[in-house]
């Protein structure tokens, strides 16, 4: 009779010894990461990833306030203030804040790329970026709902005020352009003025 293989399942893939091991040493791994001056933004952008991103931003501050902080995107968005809020520190710390994107940039992460002052956004070839408005799901009272909705409004109006000031378009045509998905590979966010240039090597950053 033919021997059947038995799928592995999930729990046998690693040995289970190895994965304190694996937890010790992520820390030791980010610590040193941190020391080239980099923080990394790889995940849904949420409080916590805020909450992470502000502390290192201090950290790197109070050890030089000249010496340039960069910020590596791959994210697809999520929550707006907390997009909001990394942008506003990216802003207050005093040294120059350089944003390069590798893999994808969209809807709040956008506005985090967005701190970086002109001429240090910067691209990997393969990058890509979506535009579009914030959105939220919000239950109860339909007074409550008229207040969330006007809330809403306010923050896609500010988030396209950012981004009409960035790439020097006019208000009107960001806010038609975010009203629906809008997608850009890397030259095309270079042409409508979301990126200052490709790079293709570390030699190649300012």
């Amino acid at each position: 009779m033919e021997e059947r293989i038995r799928p592995m399942r999930l729990e046998e893939e690693e040995e289970p010894e190895e994965r304190p091991a694996a937890k010790e040493e992520e820390p030791r791994i980010l610590e040193k990461f941190l020391k080239t001056r980099t923080i990394l933004i790889s995940e849904e952008i949420t409080s916590e990833v805020a909450k992470r991103v502000y502390q290192n931003l201090l950290l790197l501050e109070s050890e030089n306030a000249e010496k340039p902080i960069t910020i590596i995107i791959n994210s697809p968005g999520g929550e707006a203030d907390s997009g909001f809020g990394i942008y506003d520190m990216l802003r207050f710390v005093q040294p120059p804040v350089r944003c390069i994107v590798a893999g994808l940039c969209a809807s709040a992460a956008v506005l985090i790329f967005l701190a970086a002052e002109k001429g240090n956004r910067l691209s990997l070839p393969h990058a890509r970026y979506l535009l579009h408005q914030p959105s939220s799901a919000s239950f109860g009272q339909a007074s409550d709902l008229e207040i969330a909705a006007n809330e809403i409004i306010r923050l896609r109006d500010r988030y396209n005020e950012i981004v009409s000031e960035a790439t020097g378009k006019a208000i009107d045509v960001v806010a038609r352009d975010a009203d629906r998905d809008f997608w850009m590979a890397a030259p095309q966010a270079v042409e409508y003025g979301l990126v200052d240039r490709i790079i293709t090597k570390r030699t190649e950053i300012p």
